[in-house]
């Protein structure tokens, strides 16, 4: 059994786009995002500021934009638009979830496509249904994970794939991501008959539902590849939807919560604002 090391991948990554960034900083290009944080949920406080030290790692800078959770949609949305409007600003970033008071479908709606870096917005989702050349601003724990796989050469096409979960933001992409790369998907999610006899079949196993040791030991095809999505605190510990310890008696490669594809997810957010910037830059000039 292999780990697949998270971190070491999203380090690469994110050296990577270091470098692109030093290249666009030396043209007169500075690489700008933008985040909007909607009240103080505990969580998106965390994740704004994992986003915020990798772009500092990378040169990118950013400007923090808080509303207090009582804000209205419209205000949101007057942000954005001037957001929209500034040459200045290559990435916009609404951290979710968003309050309940907060209409969230318009608000992605009202983020410029080009600016959208968390690639939720309708137009770059609906591109990616055409084929893999067509995958610019894809949300990014999907593209994390598609380049994960990528990087230790585990092979997709072809491949029996069970995906758990129908998220807009991880299941629905990365089905189609993966499909683009001629692998055969499965989706599974709360509704499915008898999880256990399509998990059974798969040759790379992926989950992101929220649910802690969902998929045990006995649900795995000896030799599967697992990739588990799951961010879950269990007795003040974090895990994901896989049971790890019985997982890794039948995986060939595994991914560990922490460590796995969470860095990737922000690795791949860097590097989504880097082709923003370039696309952006090449428009204007």
């Amino acid at each position: 059994m292999q780990i697949l090391d998270g971190r070491k991948v999203a380090d690469d990554l994110l050296a990577h786009t270091k470098e692109e960034v030093r290249i666009l900083i030396n043209s007169g290009i500075q690489p700008k995002l933008a985040f909007l944080l909607i009240g103080k949920h505990p969580a998106s406080l965390s994740y704004v500021k994992q986003k915020e030290m990798a772009c500092q790692k990378t040169n990118i800078q950013y400007e923090h934009h808080a509303f207090p959770e009582t804000s209205s949609t419209q205000e949101i949305i007057s942000l954005i638009s001037e957001l929209n409007h500034r040459e200045d600003i290559h990435g916009i970033l609404v951290q979710l979830p968003l309050p309940s008071n907060i209409e969230t479908p318009l608000v992605i709606k009202a983020i410029n496509p080009e600016k959208d870096v968390d690639g939720f917005h309708a137009y770059n989702l609906g591109k990616m249904m055409l084929n893999k050349n067509f995958e610019s601003l894809t949300p990014c724990t999907p593209k994390g994970i598609i380049i994960l796989l990528e990087t230790y050469k585990i092979p997709i096409e072809g491949q029996e794939i069970v995906m758990v979960g129908h998220s807009n933001i991880v299941g629905k992409p990365l089905s189609m991501m993966l499909l683009n790369r001629n692998a055969t998907i499965t989706t599974c999610h709360k509704y499915t008959k008898n999880l256990k006899a399509h998990t059974l079949r798969a040759e790379i196993l992926i989950v992101a539902v929220g649910l802690p040791s969902l998929i045990t030991g006995d649900m795995i095809k000896p030799g599967a590849v697992i990739v588990d999505v799951g961010i879950n605190r269990v007795d003040g510990k974090l895990v994901g939807d896989v049971n790890f310890e019985q997982a890794k008696e039948k995986a060939s490669f595994i991914t560990p919560v922490p460590g796995g594809v969470g860095p990737m997810t922000v690795a791949c957010l860097m590097a989504n604002i880097v082709i923003a910037c370039k696309k952006l830059t090449q428009k204007n000039s």
